[in-house]
């Protein structure tokens, strides 16, 4: 009995195993069947759209039909009126404007197309609604460019207008300033100090330690110079510097110091020696001295100037034997 038992255990276990891939098998065709169906079903979809998209292409090429035969001749006047409205705008905008070339670009290039002359009803179709698109933005740019215009009209008539009130202006301004440039120098010439009443020369030390006059230059000490400052009712008050500038024979200005200079209307020039005055209007006495400090100086003529408020109020001359 015990033998009999075991031979029966392997054989329920291979019973088991084949039915166990019996299962995996079923399970694996109803996965199939239910793919395959899934398929049939996308496919019937897409069939039906094709069906669709046919009837609608039919639908297209009877539409167009009595168009093909004359698309290039229409397609011809088209591109050509749209070439030339960009040229047109070329013209306003400048040979520089990048987008209507690109634009005009694509128009020769579907002129290009349509020149073949064998384009089907759905090439037409596409073709159209590139025209189409193109016209579109062909009319944005004459907007923009009439818009443009009009802005620069209106620009340019009120620059007109601000150019003539400028100019008036500018007239009056001129006129003005002249009239301003005359004044200013009247009153300059007004408040010019004047020197008059020289008496310059050089001077020689007595035994008295006091200095006179002399038209000797060996033994002269100083160099001098006396004038008066005229009355001026114009002329600014209050304290004014005078500069003396003598020139010797040899056209050597002498100078106290070697840093002696001043501002005049001249330009910068160097001076021999100066004097503080205070100015009431009034006229006023002045004596400048250099003294020579033993310097040896030459016979001849020499020269005399001089300077107030940087201008030349006066001048005079003398001569040493």
């Amino acid at each position: 009995m015990t033998e009999s038992t075991d031979l029966l255990e392997p054989q329920k276990k291979g019973n088991g195993a084949y039915i166990a891939i019996i299962a995996v098998l079923l399970l694996v065709i109803g996965l199939m069947f239910w793919l395959l169906s899934s398929e049939k079903a996308k496919v019937k979809e897409l069939t039906a759209q094709n069906e669709i998209l046919e009837a609608d292409m039919a639908g297209m090429n009877e539409m167009l039909a009595g168009y093909l035969g004359n698309v290039s001749n229409d397609f011809k006047t088209d591109f050509k009126n749209m070439l030339a409205t960009y040229d047109a705008l070329l013209e306003q905008k400048g040979a520089d404007s990048l987008e209507i070339m690109e634009q005009r670009g694509k128009i020769e290039e579907l002129q290009k197309k349509a020149a073949r002359g064998d384009l089907s009803a759905r090439e037409v179709y596409k073709l159209k609604q590139e025209i189409e698109t193109l016209r579109r933005i062909m009319i944005d740019y004459v907007k923009e460019i009439d818009a443009l215009n009009t802005a620069n009209l209106r620009l340019t008539n009120d620059l007109d207008s601000t150019s003539s009130v400028l100019s008036t202006t500018k007239q009056d301004r001129d006129r003005l300033e002249n009239v301003t440039k005359d004044q200013e120098q009247t009153i300059g010439k007004a408040k010019r100090l004047q020197a008059y009443g020289f008496s310059s020369g050089a001077l020689r030390s007595k035994l008295n330690s006091t200095t006179t006059t002399t038209t000797k230059a060996n033994g002269a000490v100083q160099l001098m110079s006396s004038f008066t400052i005229s009355e001026n009712s114009v002329a600014t008050t209050g304290n004014k510097t005078v500069y003396m500038q003598i020139t010797d024979p040899n056209g050597k200005i002498f100078q106290s110091r070697s840093s002696n200079s001043v501002s005049t209307d001249s330009g910068e020039i160097s001076y021999t020696d100066k004097k503080d005055i205070n100015y009431t209007g009034s006229r006023i006495d002045v004596a400048i001295y250099h003294d020579l400090n033993g310097q040896d100086i030459p016979k001849g003529n020499y020269k005399v100037k001089i300077y107030c408020q940087g201008q030349l109020i006066g001048s005079d001359s003398f001569t040493l034997k």
